[in-house]
């Protein structure tokens, strides 16, 4: 691999757009002069920025070198027929080969400075060790900093169901009520929500029986419930006026699917990614994509008692295999089945947390964190067991590049997982919190439900040296934190926690008026509390959103389609070769010197 490339300019990066199609109205029609249509369809772009830099294979043209890489058309669409219905709305594409439709583009490289350049540490992992989330960006892992919520934030309340709180208006731009992006763009609105002491007021309530875990996919939510198991709800129209119940089981018939698994005591819930990908989608060779890696035809369910299970029909011969059945466009073969349980002499017991980074499980039990390697998921199998003393009682889990972050009763830990598949402790990489009960890691901050003390944000720049920034609780009102979730708007980024019995809180973690830093890579938050929805039951765990700035995952396996043919991201071999020599770390520095080795 070239290093010419490393210091071409960066170019500004589209990070969604929302296509909305408006029927009954009368406009000119795009990109076609002199035309008007009365079928209007607006592209309103919703987060532009000019601080990642990332790389990938460029396509066939070019050889195959080494090129720049930009977030391309990042689409997410509606459509409103004539009586005002949206049919759908806020829903991901898939690209003709089954790639999600959050599309990446490579670019010529073109270096027009001879000063605000790259040098070494913004492709290769520096001696200061305080890259890891540039290094996770530049190789399209991403950094769960450009993640999409959308109007409706999905929130588990335990035996109170599940709520959809809406938290943005409607109209463009989706701006978050209460923020000051509203302020500025809905100003009488948002006096309103003053007026109305921060309380959001809309939302969608589905009781019954008990949710502990969800996360919300596409047309779909995937429901850990308990002794109930694992229940998908369809909410493909949770916008549309015209349905009563916009968030059912069986939107056909409870006789034509079975949209529910029995599992002994479901507690949490994992798809892969929350891209909208299609394994079962048939490839061409004259476009040259990459197959979509077997696991992400499945769902993975940690179970108490079970330990890993795994959802999808195991028959690979079939016409849906995995879960497939889901994305087939036919509602009359939507039953779902059981791949396997894996719990090999009791190792998985009391599993209760499961996050995927690559082709790898880490699910937390009750001997600690377990690695499963789902490489074949019909065939998992046990890589590594990290406990006592290390692990106390461990309760979240997150990965970004060569690290994974967790904590316990004592706080927040760190794991070296350069090697997935065997993770190894940083001794001394502590940060004590005594009420840490889940965590979500963005860029260079780890935001840590702290449960009486609200939340807890830590600066993880330099991993093996992680150190509180603050804790943030709104003056005492957020006080039962379990998880945090958070999303960009704009040039703004929220957070979103489920606060126990206080429910859903929105907080403003920066933005321009209150951050003049707002367009670096990782600015400090500045976070304030802009609204609040006291929900049916105790807030126990928000719903992921879309990740926008992920192209493929940390094994090597492409997520996101690419705009030139034959382009796609770095395989696993390609990325290793930019940060390992023989097996172990290699770092650089900026000035001229020779390669540290360890």
């Amino acid at each position: 691999m070239t290093c010419y490339t490393c210091h071409s300019s960066w170019a500004p990066t589209c990070y969604g757009c929302h296509l909305s199609m408006n029927a009954n109205q009368r406009m000119p029609m795009l990109h076609n002069e002199g035309l008007t249509t009365r079928n209007w369809t607006s592209y309103n772009f919703q987060v532009l920025r000019d601080d990642i830099y990332t790389l990938g294979i460029d396509g066939t043209v070019t050889g195959n070198r080494v090129a720049p890489v930009r977030s391309a058309c990042a689409v997410l669409v509606s459509s409103q027929n004539n009586d005002r219905d949206w049919l759908y709305y806020q829903q991901q594409t898939i690209s003709a080969e089954g790639f999600s439709g959050q599309a990446f583009s490579t670019f010529v490289p073109h270096t027009v400075r001879g000063k605000e350049t790259k040098g070494c540490t913004d492709c290769h992992v520096s001696r200061a060790n305080n890259n890891n989330a540039w290094m996770a960006q530049l190789l399209l892992q991403g950094t769960n900093f450009m993640n999409f919520m959308g109007r409706y934030v999905f929130v588990a309340t335990g035996n109170k169901g599940y709520e959809a709180v809406a938290v943005t208006e409607h109209d463009e731009p989706p701006v978050v009520i209460g923020s000051d992006f509203q302020k500025i763009a809905y100003p009488d609105n948002y006096k309103k929500h003053v007026e109305n002491h921060l309380a959001l007021t809309e939302a969608h309530h589905h009781p019954g029986a008990e949710v502990l875990d969800l996360q919300a996919r596409g047309e779909y939510l995937y429901a850990a419930m308990g002794k109930h198991g694992l229940r998908i709800y369809d909410i493909a129209n949770i916008d549309n006026k015209d349905i009563s119940e916009r968030m059912v089981t069986a939107p056909v018939s409870s006789l034509g699917q079975r949209f529910y698994l029995p599992t002994k005591y479901a507690m949490a819930v994992a798809t892969p990614t929350t891209l909208g990908v299609d394994p079962l989608r048939s490839h061409r060779r004259e476009n040259e994509e990459q197959s979509i890696h077997l696991m992400y035809g499945f769902l993975y369910v940690a179970d108490k008692y079970e330990g890993l299970v795994i959802v999808g029909n195991p028959d690979l011969s079939s016409k849906s295999p995995g879960v497939g059945t889901l994305l087939d466009g036919n509602p009359a073969n939507n039953f779902l089945k059981r791949a396997l349980a894996f719990n090999p002499n009791g190792i998985l017991n009391g599993a209760r947390r499961i996050t995927i980074a690559g082709t790898y499980a880490y699910i937390l039990c009750e001997r600690g964190l377990v690695v499963v390697d789902l490489d074949n998921p019909l065939q998992p199998k046990v890589t590594a067991e990290i406990g006592p003393p290390f692990l106390n009682d461990p309760r979240g889990v997150a990965v970004q590049f060569r690290y994974a972050f967790v904590v316990d009763r004592d706080g927040l830990k760190v794991l070296d997982v350069t090697h997935l598949a065997q993770p190894k402790p940083v001794p001394g990489a502590l940060v004590a919190l005594d009420d840490a009960r889940n965590l979500y890691v963005a860029r260079t901050y780890a935001y840590v439900a702290s449960g009486k003390h609200g939340v807890a944000i830590v600066d993880v720049e330099h991993p093996e040296q992680p150190r509180l920034d603050q804790i943030f609780n709104a003056g005492g009102e957020i006080s039962d934190a379990n998880d945090v979730k958070l999303g960009m708007v704009s040039s703004s980024l929220f957070a979103y926690v489920a606060d126990g019995r206080n429910g859903l809180r929105v907080v403003q973690l920066f933005s321009p008026r209150d951050n003049p830093a707002f367009s670096g890579f990782s600015p400090r938050p500045t976070p304030k509390l802009i609204a609040s929805y006291r929900t049916h039951g105790a807030a126990l765990a928000v719903s992921k959103g879309i990740d926008r700035d992920r192209a493929v995952d940390e094994s090597g396996n492409q997520l996101a389609v690419f705009g030139r043919r034959g382009a796609r991201p770095f395989n696993r071999q390609e990325m290793e070769r930019m940060y390992l020599h023989d097996g172990e770390v290699f770092t650089v520095t900026n000035e001229p010197s020779p390669i540290a080795r360890p």
